[in-house]
């Protein structure tokens, strides 16, 4: 009732104010354009500072979507475009407001089209994992994997996980997608230590994954089920997510702290670490954005970025990890600046669990050598059977 009496304030007389459906109203606004956009911006403010509801400060957002009859359609579709206008917003963080674009609907057809052929990728074993080797930087042996996502649809061909994994996580599909990468990597891992190949093995854990309670539970669970040790297993998490700093976030980190798997934080660099933050988390490694790893050769601020990030990383005695190395110049400079792993197109492009197997088994003995041992002491110790 707040939120009505608040819109009902704001709305001069002969306004038609109605709800819609939960929390969305629609306001008939008779004025033009640019009037009515100076409304909206007023109703974004009038929210901005949250909300009193009963000696309790709650924070609330207001999104405003805005159509123009007949500009932007009939008064039957008016409404409906308004409210696509506003969906945009939503899904652009909220508080704010936006005028109907009609490439804007298009897009939101397409991300709906691609969530419905999503809801069936599972069921249709159209998910595959491929595997980028992690390179050790002082002898080029392999030490790890880290499973990449991918989506191979009849149609729509290979589908880019940058471009799936939003949508999915926008239309509550990422928690089954995420539990599939989750067992496959797990099984697949399980497969490798029965030839003898004792890499770690890495997924990349969503936003969505580390706000589940029993996250934590699933992969102790697997690991078990699997007999594999803990510590061989990573749980990649990137730093946007690793530095909310919520009740949930740090229950999650505490929890796959007492499971004992490997923590990386992903996308190092982007965010806004600081060396307190970092001290209070179990991570074991940071994971160097590859923007910073393409811009070292031409980017004396990027190569001072690197060397901070190492630095840092040695103060808290992580392991640091540089993604994204194209050229022996990179994995050069890299070397010198002192990480200690290298994954990139230089080494090995993703590929199937089994060219990882085959790669191995077939190689000739200078690189069979750099799949086993694994170079990490961790691993050296007593093996599951």
């Amino acid at each position: 009732m707040a939120s009505v009496e608040r819109l009902s304030s704001v709305c001069a007389e002969g306004t038609l104010l109605c709800r819609v459906a939960g929390d969305e109203f629609a306001i008939l606004f008779n004025a033009p354009l640019e009037t009515s956009k100076k409304f909206a911006g007023r109703l974004v403010d009038l929210f901005g500072n949250g909300m009193q509801v009963d000696d309790q400060h709650i924070s609330v957002t207001l999104s405003a979507g805005l159509a123009e009859c007949p500009q932007h359609g009939s008064s039957v579709r008016v409404l409906g475009r308004a409210a696509s206008a506003m969906t945009s917003v939503k899904i652009s963080g909220g508080g704010a407001y936006a005028v109907f674009d009609p490439g804007v609907e298009l897009k939101q057809r397409e991300e709906l089209a691609i969530a419905r052929e999503l809801r069936q990728a599972l069921s249709r074993n159209q998910f595959e994992l491929m595997f980028q080797p992690k390179i050790d930087a002082s002898s080029l042996q392999v030490t790890a994997v880290e499973a990449l996502l991918r989506w191979k649809h009849p149609k729509l061909g290979a589908v880019s996980p940058e471009k799936f994994i939003p949508i999915a996580e926008r239309h509550g599909l990422i928690e089954g997608i995420g539990n599939w990468v989750l067992e496959a990597a797990l099984k697949h891992a399980a497969e490798w230590r029965r030839t003898g190949l004792r890499m770690r093995v890495a997924i990349n854990v969503s936003r969505f994954q580390m706000r589940q309670d029993d996250f934590a539970a699933r992969v102790e669970d697997g690991l078990k089920l699997h007999k594999l040790q803990a510590n061989r297993f990573t749980c990649e998490i990137t730093e946007s997510v690793a530095m909310e700093n919520t009740a949930v976030t740090r229950r999650a980190f505490t929890r796959l702290e007492k499971v004992g798997v490997h923590i990386s934080i992903d996308d190092f660099g982007t965010g806004y670490s600081s060396l307190s933050a970092l001290h209070k988390m179990p991570a074991n490694e940071l994971k160097i954005d590859r923007a910073f790893v393409t811009d070292m050769p031409h980017s004396a601020e990027a190569r001072a970025i690197v060397k901070a990030v190492v630095q840092m990383a040695q103060a808290l005695n992580l392991r640091v990890v540089a993604e994204g190395v194209e050229t022996e110049l990179q994995r050069d400079m890299l070397v010198h600046a002192g990480c200690n792993e290298l994954q990139g197109y230089l080494f090995a492009k993703p590929m199937t669990a089994q060219a990882i197997t085959l790669w191995a088994q077939e190689a000739p003995k200078s690189l069979l050598q750099a799949f086993r041992p694994s170079l990490f002491k961790e691993t050296n110790g007593p093996q599951l059977h």
